[in-house]
């Protein structure tokens, strides 16, 4: 009777006893934390597949390094970071959709925007009204911010209206007289062309041509020869790669060409994998060896170059200027959630608020206003040369060649 008494009694306090060691043994409590839990989009076809793809992978080079520290610090307790990707196909109407899921079905703590100003804004108008936070990483549309929204921060990216600055400011030091600017007809490329419109004036460069087209369009050929028509010396096609791209083969087919051209994404490997047809175009970027930024939060670009490689072995492309961007704007997130304590919307954007004009990651200084639009955030001018890729030349301080200026016309290239 004892003994059958005594089995029972150590078969009802063994699973309390387990439990006890388990809740007692060191580090147990940080193990069985619950991951923070980010959700954001992803575009796997359509015109924002390229940079939405290079974008990502910067987020997660970060994913990677947080959680081979343990997590990140929520009052006292570590937390592993959970990405939860989803598809939004370059489709604004799918954007919403998806957000919603991941924020109601998903349960995530915070998202991440997808790329670009279009799809940014349809995800925008779905956190702020769940109440979630959300940190953009390549959204630059000024009327972005100027939509009341409270939960929106952009961590790397500067205002679209500020773009062409640099740009246009080294095509009136080669001694540009007259632009052409043409843009596709979406958020993104538009904001570029009124920016730089407004900022060829302020040099006083005379804009003999503005023009936009619709989004879509695959012809360009009639648009390159109003565009020669005109006189213009410098002409800054704003749109995606693809455009871009069709663009510059184009102007081969009708040899065209101008001593002073510039295209944002020219810079991205995805562009100059064109080969020779790239060579001699101007662009910008942040992302280049020349460029360190003496950082205070983050992996500095070599480190970053080595993770990237390390998770990538196989990639098709190195990194670019939106890989470092999703990349800074991940380590930004990562500070704001230490400032905060807390994953409350509200808390996360005071934070954000808080450290403004106090970090600096590999994309640049970080600093924003009430709006959560970033102020900082500067793109060096930089042009693609042959057997050189691309090379900074503007500004001075970190120029590292001359350009080529004017470039040579089709017929004169090796």
């Amino acid at each position: 009777m004892l003994a059958k008494c005594l089995k029972k009694t150590l078969s009802m306090s063994l699973p309390a006893l387990a439990l006890a060691a388990v809740l007692g043994a060191p580090g147990a409590q940080a193990q069985s934390a619950d991951p923070i839990r980010i959700g954001m989009t992803v575009s796997s076809t359509g015109s924002f597949a390229l940079a939405s793809q290079s974008g990502v992978r910067g987020v997660e080079v970060w994913v990677d390094d947080v959680n081979k520290r343990g997590g990140i610090e929520i009052n006292g307790e570590k937390r592993k970071v959970e990405l939860v990707k989803r598809d939004d196909r370059s489709d604004k109407q799918m954007v919403t959709r998806v957000y919603e899921g991941l924020i109601t079905d998903d349960k995530v703590d915070l998202v991440f925007a997808p790329f670009g100003s279009t799809l940014t804004t349809a995800a925008a108008t779905v956190t702020e009204r769940l109440g979630k936070y959300m940190m953009i990483w390549s959204a630059a549309s000024d009327q972005l911010y100027q939509q009341g929204f409270k939960y929106i921060v952009s961590g790397t990216q500067m205002p679209v209206s500020r773009m062409l600055v640099a740009p246009m400011a080294f095509a009136k030091e080669l001694g540009v007289k007259k632009v052409a600017i043409v843009y596709s007809d979406e958020p993104f490329p538009t904001g570029l062309a009124q920016g730089g419109k407004v900022q060829a004036e302020k040099d006083g460069i005379e804009v003999v041509m503005y023009e936009r087209y619709p989004k879509g369009q695959k012809d360009f050929s009639t648009l390159l020869q109003k565009v020669r028509a005109s006189g213009a010396e410098a002409f800054v096609p704003t749109s995606y790669e693809g455009d871009l791209i069709s663009m510059v083969r184009q102007m081969k087919q009708l040899n065209i060409s101008f001593p002073y051209t510039f295209m944002v994404y020219a810079s991205t490997p995805q562009f100059q994998a064109i080969g020779p047809d790239s060579y001699y175009i101007f662009s910008h970027t942040n992302y280049d060896p020349a460029i360190n930024w003496k950082v205070n939060a983050g992996m500095d670009r070599e480190a970053f170059a080595k993770a990237y490689d390390a998770l990538f072995p196989k990639a098709e492309f190195p990194p670019d200027f939106q890989t470092a961007l999703a990349y800074g704007a991940s380590v930004i997130a990562e500070e704001v959630i230490k400032k905060a304590g807390s994953l409350d919307a509200a808390k996360l954007k005071q934070a954000s608020l808080d450290l403004s004009d106090k970090l600096t990651v590999m994309a640049g200084p970080y600093a924003i206003d009430d709006t959560g639009m970033q102020l900082k955030m500067p793109f060096p001018v930089v042009q693609v040369m042959p057997e050189k890729g691309i090379v900074p030349v503007y500004p001075a301080d970190v120029a590292t060649a001359k350009p080529v200026y004017p470039a040579p016309k089709w017929s004169e290239r090796k």
